[in-house]
């Protein structure tokens, strides 16, 4: 091998990370504290892989055969469902052995090593071997195996060698980009003459190890296709090359996005080392699916045949495009009734994983009585999540405003307002003397201002009397057509022919007192969908309405109030 110089790639990489890789003072290191950076000052080191001139070891990989039921991962899979389909099939078997590992090390530390080398010192520490380096057996074999290495044994006679494959390894490389291959050679090569290892893979694996291994000198992959970029970021999980599994998750994101592809990216596995490398891509499978499926009402069939992980990641987006948050809740109950058929399961699943993205808080005090009364949830669940709503329906807009901001971070964003088709609205209620509801409408600058030149909002429903009532905030021409201004109607739900008469009272909070002002009192016997109201509620034009000096946008809120009595 040519001697090292000062000059050499090697040692200008190994300087950059400070660290001696073969320092007997550093040859424990648990992953956690692993800090080296792949491509942090590194080079392009594609020139010296499998080069005997510029490699310290030679890596010996056994290609076994596997079950005739699983197709191999990398072989025929031309899209992503194929790929999907054979990583199902295998996965018990991937919970049997290692997918990556050709031996069983669980039964104890004298069957840590299958093979032993002949020339392994008496006070070799062959107990404390990390299980994950287990992969490797050191050459050559002696051929004496523990009396007591059945698993071990059950394992090499349930697996046929297909064939063999020899490269030449560098393992300062390897190291700097692997945790798992910094232990390896730091614990489990004591000598300096052994220097031959060996790695025992499925058929199906070798093509992604080898990318993988190529990856950790060149920092780029040559495969591009979703099915080969998975098999590689397994791949890489397993060998924790994190580089090599940002590269990938980062490569995949730049893939066209499908229905499938997202779904399969949310159900990768879970790993600390995977959730942390593939964030963004599972971020950007949950925005897939939520821009996609943000009308659940016009794609519901298919929605309610999507997995837990696609329902969770539309439920969580803000910009859902329902009526109201009551539809959101029907729509959970709807799913979990049809995936979760038994309740024991349904109520689980509701309670750990659905419930929290249902806004109760944004839902009408009609739904919310029907939460306490649902089977589907726990009464006490249902209890706490009621009461929470209530009291944040009773918190002033200032405080509400200040408990949605606190809820930034969290995924559920219980506090926070989606962009409803109706607007909540706030009502009190009063049985006597009179039958009689006050309803609060808050309204946005910028929703307002949407409504320009002809747009209308609706509020959601709100009932007195047993009868459902809303209001609808409208940009419009004034009576004599002369400017657009801004006017309030109320409007009663269509019910047949029923006929109902009611006084009621639009007010605005006013600068600069901030108190309610009444803007317009009548009366009307309403039927079946009709409405009735004042177009130009604040008696002047738009402009004057919407400008920055106006006297009806306090903190760029709108406070609208309407109170309705019936007549009697």
């Amino acid at each position: 091998m040519a001697p090292l110089t000062s000059s050499s790639p090697l040692l200008h990489a190994m300087r950059d990370s400070n660290l001696d890789l073969f320092d007997p003072r550093t040859a424990v290191m648990d992953s956690s504290d692993y800090t080296i950076e792949v491509g942090r000052g590194d080079g392009d080191f594609g020139f010296a892989f499998n080069d005997s001139n510029f490699s310290d070891r030679i890596l010996r990989i056994e290609i076994i055969s596997e079950s005739t039921e699983a197709r191999p991962d990398g072989e025929g899979c031309t899209s992503l469902a194929d790929w999907a389909r054979n990583r199902k099939r295998r996965r018990e078997d991937i919970k049997r052995d290692n997918a990556f590992t050709a031996l069983d090390m669980a039964a104890g530390p004298e069957e840590q090593i299958l093979n032993q080398p002949d020339n392994i010192p008496d006070d070799a520490d062959t107990e404390n071997q990390d299980e994950e380096t287990a992969a490797m057996i050191e050459e050559p074999p002696s051929g004496d195996e523990g009396a007591n290495d059945n698993d071990s044994n059950w394992s090499m006679e349930c697996s046929t060698v297909l064939r063999v494959k020899t490269l030449h390894i560098s393992s300062p490389i390897l190291a700097a980009k692997s945790p798992f291959f910094y232990k390896l050679f730091s614990n489990g090569m004591r000598e300096s003459e052994q220097r031959h290892v060996t790695l025992r893979i499925n058929a199906s694996e070798e093509a992604a190890l080898m990318e993988l291994l190529n990856f950790m000198y060149s920092n780029t992959l040559t495969v591009t296709t979703a099915p080969a970029l998975l098999d590689v970021l397994m791949a890489a999980d397993k060998f924790e090359v994190a580089s090599c599994m940002r590269y990938c998750s980062r490569s995949l994101r730049n893939l066209p996005m499908t229905p499938e592809s997202a779904l399969l990216y949310l159900d990768l596995p879970s790993s600390v080392l995977m959730a942390e490398a593939v964030q963004p891509l599972t971020d950007a499978a949950k925005q897939f699916l939520a821009v996609r499926y943000k009308d659940i009402t016009k794609f519901q069939d298919e929605v309610l045949n999507l997995p837990l992980a696609g329902v969770e990641a539309i439920l969580s987006s803000d910009d859902l495009q329902v009526a109201s948050e009551d539809a959101v809740y029907d729509f959970v109950l709807k799913w979990s009734r049809i995936q979760y058929p038994k309740v024991e399961e349904r109520r689980e699943i509701l309670a750990t994983r659905l419930a929290q993205f249902i806004r109760f808080p944004y839902m009408t005090c009609r739904k919310l009585r029907k939460v306490m009364g649902c089977n589907d949830f726990d009464h006490e669940f249902a209890q706490k999540v009621v009461v929470e709503a209530l009291f944040f329906k009773a918190e002033a807009p200032h405080r509400q405003r200040t408990l949605a901001a606190d809820e930034t971070p969290n995924p559920n964003r219980r506090f926070v307002e989606r962009a409803y088709k109706y607007r909540p609205v706030k009502v009190v209620e009063f049985e006597l003397p009179r039958q009689q509801c006050v309803v609060y409408l808050d309204l946005k600058r910028e929703e307002c201002g949407n409504l320009f030149p002809s747009g209308r909002v609706y509020s959601q429903a709100f009932h007195l009397g047993g009868q459902g009532f809303f209001l609808s905030a409208h940009c419009n021409m004034d009576q004599q057509s002369s400017f657009h201004c801004f006017g309030l109607f109320l409007g009663m739900q269509e019910k047949g022919s029923v006929t109902f008469a009611v006084d009621y009272e639009f007010a605005a909070r006013s600068k600069p007192t901030e108190e309610y002002i009444s803007k317009y009192k009548g009366n009307y016997t309403f039927t079946g969908g009709k409405a009735v109201g004042y177009r130009n509620l604040f008696a002047i034009p738009w402009t004057s309405f919407m400008a920055e000096d106006s006297l009806y946008f306090i903190n760029g809120i709108l406070h609208l109030r309407a109170e309705l009595t019936i007549r009697h």
